[in-house]
């Protein structure tokens, strides 16, 4: 996985706006739940009053709060009010046509406004404390505020200013020691809930001032809901731009992911497919990859966002309330025991997972490039029971990882309701002890709700990657594996004066980790305008020696040389243009005949391809076809014959005008007489270039310049037909197998 990681790093400006975004949008989303605290806190109990220091007050109003302030309070209230003359303001403040009213001298800081609300807050309690005092020593319920003063700032709004000033005089004579004895019961409320009260008191000395407080009300609070309309529409638009740039760089990564394996795998030797198979490199190319980019999809996302989200909920949780936030450590730490618990059943799972993908693909794979093979054998029950068992294991493995998906979400869901109930319940009886406010309760209940979230996109990043770790290892694997064949460093030309030549010294092959050669000791050399012919039993090594020409294999011991140049030293590409290359099993790509043909030779002419497939005794069968040149191929040639398929890939092979052809077992499926026809075809084409022939037909190589036997690796015999009959038994029994006994004479 960090392999994969990696491709990341070609990606970093996009991703780091993405976080810039992420910020942003969390920023937006740990803001609202604060706004709609401040519509309920604010806007519904305290009338839309934000301050509890009024912006402008009454002189006996003035007169009266200041009995409940020290000196202190007094200075800095002073400093910041001034006296307004009767008439001076009436129009704002209809009192002031008959009365002189104080207002807040404008500029003043915003520390110097926080410090007058706190002494208005503070006083406000103070009078309501010393109230309280009095009701307890007179036993009497108090004429202005009635008889819950206990039940905090509610009967504030219900508060008589007539009554309360004939009360001044009785007020300005309490002893000292009462009043600094309410102030400091006073502060042991919470700073929220003094500047609460403050501000209910001062939306009544706004009445008395005779300003329309209902408005004041209503601008507040469509203020606050338009600001959070905005942020939602920006926490939209953030949202909508990291989900488009996630979704463009997982799409990149995959892009490039494929690209490389597939760049790396086109490298490979016969070796390292031999070591994947196929289908798993499908796999690998296609569902791995796919896994990759639903992680970085969400995972840009979620990685980013759900860490930001979890510590800016809890930071915001703590200053609404610091009381009630063993609540949300209780849920993070259940939430966590949940993850762990996934995390550890999951993972093994995901492991088989992938590998149940590539038995499945294989079955598959199998079944259809056989389907005659089945058929013709009628083990399509057989066949279908394979394929059920490969299918009936990976489901059963998905449904397992599935049910334990299912329960996560319940899980989570009850954690999320329980934590919601626990908030209001101890929520509720500090609003009761005047200890928090209603709005503050319903913010801290949705900044618990994100931080649950938060541990719920953590959890499905968590169920995730195991997944995605999983692909990532098996992609790394394929990136990681270096061809065993390589360019050298400092290669060699070919040397020209040797055009053609191909020379085996000693040439010794085996298979990785096999025991024994496939090839033992082979040295022969084959020239230019002569065919060298292979002949040998099953398993003899002929297409293994065919294969080690153009570098399929590297040899173990020994030395070939093209041109004069060890294979070894000189680049493969330019090795490969000089060889026309006829496979044992012709492979031809979906497309056209003509695009089959030009496939090792893109500018071969009209006049070229049409050549090589007369050559090649294709031109018969392809004037048949409607399109001719330009007929359809199948994916793997599947609409034509096997004889078919043989010519179209020796016609390629022809296109490539190379200087040495090897053709291994390339006539098998040709009846006699398209094989006489076309070897004398091929002779008078290739009469200057070095042909390397693999056959199970004696009489495809009979007339072969040099024919080599071959018996369990080693060559057993080397000469002409005719040479082989008096001095290879091996050759001899071959021939007769197949020859007449006039023919062999």
């Amino acid at each position: 996985m960090r392999k994969v990681m990696r491709y990341l790093g070609h990606y970093w400006a996009p991703i780091l706006f993405a976080i810039v975004l992420l910020f942003a949008q969390a920023a937006c989303d740990l803001n609202l739940p604060n706004y709609m605290s401040q519509i309920v806190n604010v806007g519904l109990q305290q009338g839309g009053v934000e301050n509890a220091s009024p912006d402008a007050i009454s002189a006996k109003g003035m007169t009266f709060l200041q009995i409940f302030m020290d000196e202190n309070e007094k200075t800095d209230v002073n400093a910041s009010y001034s006296l307004k003359s009767v008439g001076e303001l009436e129009n704002s403040y209809p009192l002031n046509s008959t009365e002189e009213i104080y207002t807040l001298n404008s500029g003043i800081s915003t520390e110097t406004r926080s410090r007058l609300n706190e002494i208005f807050g503070q006083s406000t309690w103070t009078f309501i404390d010393t109230m309280k005092s009095l009701q307890s020593q007179s036993g009497s319920s108090s004429p202005v505020i009635g008889n819950s003063a206990s039940s905090s700032t509610s009967d504030l709004s219900d508060i008589d200013f007539s009554k309360l000033y004939q009360m001044m005089p009785m007020l300005q004579k309490i002893p000292a020691s009462v009043i600094d004895e309410a102030r400091t019961e006073a502060q042991q409320n919470q700073q929220s809930l003094l500047e609460q009260s403050g501000t209910i008191l001062a939306k009544n000395f706004y009445e008395e001032l005779g300003v329309n407080t209902d408005s004041i009300q209503q601008n507040y609070i469509m203020h606050q809901g338009f600001l959070m309309v905005l942020i939602t529409l920006a926490s939209g638009i953030a949202s909508v731009l990291v989900g488009l740039i996630s979704a463009r760089v997982a799409a990149g990564i995959s892009r490039d992911l494929r690209r490389d394996i597939f760049s790396n795998v086109e490298d490979f030797s016969n070796s390292e497919f031999d070591k994947f198979g196929t289908a798993s490199l499908i796999t690998r190319t296609t569902n791995d990859v796919t896994q990759i980019q639903m992680f970085f999809v969400f995972g840009i996302r979620m990685i980013c966002y759900a860490p930001i989200m979890g510590v800016g909920g809890v930071i915001m949780a703590v200053k609404k309330s610091a009381s009630m936030t063993w609540i949300i450590a209780l849920a993070c730490a259940l939430l966590i025991a949940l993850i762990l618990v996934i995390f550890a059943v999951a993972m093994p799972k995901f492991k088989i997972m992938q590998k149940l993908i590539d038995r499945l693909n294989l079955v598959a794979r199998e079944n259809l490039s056989g389907l005659m093979v089945t058929r013709a054998f009628s083990n399509q029950k057989f066949e279908e029971d394979r394929f059920d068992t490969a299918n009936t294991n990976l489901t059963n493995t998905q449904l397992f990882v599935n049910r334990v998906m299912v329960c996560m979400m319940p899980t989570m869901m009850f954690i999320m309701n329980g934590v919601s109930l626990l908030i209001v319940w101890i929520g509720a009886h500090q609003i009761s002890e005047s200890a928090m406010q209603v709005g503050d309760m319903m913010a801290f209940i949705q900044y618990a709700m994100q931080i649950i979230m938060s541990f719920l996109m953590i959890s499905v990043m968590f169920i995730m990657f195991p997944r995605a770790a999983v692909a990532g290892d098996r992609i790394a694997e394929v990136l990681d594996t270096k061809p065993s064949i390589h360019d050298p460093e400092d290669p060699e030309s070919f040397d020209e004066s040797q055009k053609g030549i191909v020379e085996f010294k000693d040439v010794c092959f085996r298979y990785h980790g096999a025991d024994e050669d496939v090839l033992s000791h082979i040295s022969f050399t084959a020239n230019p305008g002569k065919t060298t012919a292979f002949i040998g039993s099953t398993g003899s090594g002929k297409s293994t020696l065919i294969n080690l020409i153009p570098r399929f294999y590297d040899v173990t011991g020994g030395e070939i040389l093209v041109d004069g140049r060890d294979i070894r030293k000189v680049p493969q590409k330019e090795l490969r243009s000089r060889i026309g290359y006829v496979p044992q099993k012709g492979v031809l790509l979906s497309g056209t005949i003509a695009s089959n043909l030009r496939y090792g030779a893109p500018d071969a002419s009209d006049e070229k391809i049409e050549k090589v497939a007369e050559v090649a005794q294709a031109s018969e069968f392809i004037n048949t076809k409607p399109q001719k040149m330009e007929e359809p191929i199948s994916e793997g040639g599947n609409n034509v014959s096997g004889g078919q398929k043989q010519r179209l890939s020796i016609a390629r092979a022809l296109a490539t005008n190379a200087e040495i052809y090897l053709f291994d077992d390339s006539f098998s499926a040709l009846d006699f007489k398209t094989d006489a026809a076309l070897r004398k075809a091929l002779h008078l084409y290739t009469s200057t270039a070095t042909i390397l022939l693999v056959a199970q037909r004696v009489s495809t190589i009979m007339h072969a310049d040099q024919i080599i036997v071959l018996e369990e690796g080693k060559i057993v015999g080397c000469g002409t037909h005719h040479e082989l009959l008096e001095t290879c038994p091996t050759y001899y029994e071959i021939a007769s197998s197949q020859l007449s006994k006039e023919e062999l004479e």
